[in-house]
């Protein structure tokens, strides 16, 4: 998320009432996850085993825990507890905004785009040409929708990212400020969520088809021309690239990449990132020819160990 207007460090430290190590005046132009961080962004860290990883990101302000040695061209936010300040500055910068209407007054609605009875349409979503959202949609704020896209009912676009903090009282939800953005050509199914980003983008790209009771979680991607079937739920921070297509109940793990025209065969589960233009199926999955080669050999055993009694 970039901020409205630059700020400096020593304005960000206040609003989060830390200490900061490095020029007073360091710009500050937003707040990002360290996957998609660009320079003037701030990153939090709150665990030493991911300071490393923190520091030499491309984020130029860290939101630490603890005071270190400060990499050259950075600066530093140091707080008893990140997670916590990082939602300060979510709230702050990004406001919850109570809804006085089903279409906000902010949304921006293309020609010849139908919104059905009893959908809602939050702030500042804009919605492209040509567009038919079914009843009872909900479309949450800042959403941005393509052109020739169709919603059908029951889907929910931008809802919270399943992101929790486990504290001795209970989880401690990070606040989500990114968006859902779909491209044009995208047809979404009955009874679908897709959550939108903690700072950026949750990205359904130019073309593709989701099936009803599809869950996509925060920060993913799924690319152009993909196809989706009924009951998949991928987690958030997947990359998912060009016309790869998921059958159904395919279960998909956080932070993998899915290659270009890999096809998922039904009740796959996805631990680890899989290459482009394979078959895979299984738990986890695998190439289906081999798990079907190996299916082949393993029928064959009783066989085998008759014709080996057979010997003695």
């Amino acid at each position: 998320m970039k901020f409205p207007n630059p700020h400096t460090l020593k304005q960000i430290a206040a609003l989060v009432e830390c200490d900061f190590v490095g020029d007073a005046n360091f710009p500050v132009m937003g707040m990002n996850e360290i996957h998609v961080v660009e320079p003037g962004d701030i990153v939090f860290v709150d665990h030493p085993k991911y300071y490393d990883k923190a520091l030499n990101s491309a984020a130029t302000v860290i939101l630490i825990n603890k005071e270190v040695d400060c990499p050259k061209g950075k600066a530093l936010l140091v707080s008893d507890d990140p997670f916590r300040d990082f939602n300060k500055l979510t709230d702050y910068f990004k406001p919850f905004k109570v809804a006085t209407s089903s279409i906000s007054d902010s949304a921006i609605i293309g020609a010849n785009s139908v919104v059905q009875p009893n959908s809602f349409i939050g702030h500042n979503v804009v919605i492209g040409e040509n567009c038919v959202i079914h009843s009872n949609v909900s479309i949450y704020d800042d959403a941005v929708i393509g052109n020739n896209v169709t919603i059908h009912s029951g889907t929910v676009l931008g809802a919270n990212a399943f992101y929790y903090k486990k504290r001795p009282e209970g989880f401690d939800r990070l606040k989500s400020c990114g968006r859902v953005v779909i491209e044009d050509n995208v047809d979404i199914g009955a009874n679908c969520t897709i959550d939108r980003g903690v700072t950026g983008d949750t990205l359904i790209k130019e073309g593709s088809k989701l099936d009803n009771l599809i869950q996509i979680g925060h920060d993913t991607v799924i690319g152009k021309r993909c196809l989706i079937a009924s009951q998949v739920g991928i987690a958030g921070c997947v990359v998912v690239e060009d016309e790869v297509t998921f059958w159904g109940q395919v279960g998909c793990t956080s932070g993998v990449t899915i290659g270009t025209k890999a096809v998922l065969h039904a009740q796959a589960g996805i631990s680890k990132s899989l290459e482009g233009h394979k078959t895979y199926w299984g738990i986890p999955a695998q190439e289906a020819r081999s798990v079907m080669k190996e299916m082949a050999n393993i029928k064959q055993i009783p066989d085998i160990l008759e014709y080996i009694k057979s010997k003695k």
